[in-house]
């Protein structure tokens, strides 16, 4: 089973994740949703994403040689006052629509 963390501002994805739902694409579409308390993310081939939010577009940094990668949402954990501190992260991925939603709050 993947986890996802958030660690120095940064949200970690692992390898089976990042291969599953962005393949070889290196960029993100990641908004928060208030109201649900989640951040959704999903590769920048979705177009129906921009549709539906106004998603900013973020590179997936390479981790390690194992392949993880990582979002630095700084930004977004700062301008919703979200708390910052290092922790695992309740989830969950909607295969069909290649969507990440990570509970945050």
């Amino acid at each position: 089973m993947s986890k996802v963390t958030l660690k120095s501002s940064h949200i970690y994805l692992e390898v089976d994740m990042v291969t599953s739902i962005f393949e070889n694409i290196h960029y993100a579409y990641v908004t928060y949703v208030k109201d649900q308390k989640k951040i959704l993310i999903t590769p920048v081939t979705s177009q129906w994403f921009v549709k539906m939010f106004e998603p900013t577009q973020f590179l997936l940094k390479s981790r390690n040689l194992k392949g993880d990668r990582t979002l630095a949402i700084r930004e977004i954990l700062l301008d919703n006052d979200l708390d910052t501190s290092d922790r695992e992260l309740k989830f969950e991925i909607i295969e069909k629509t290649k969507l990440i939603k990570v509970f945050i709050e």
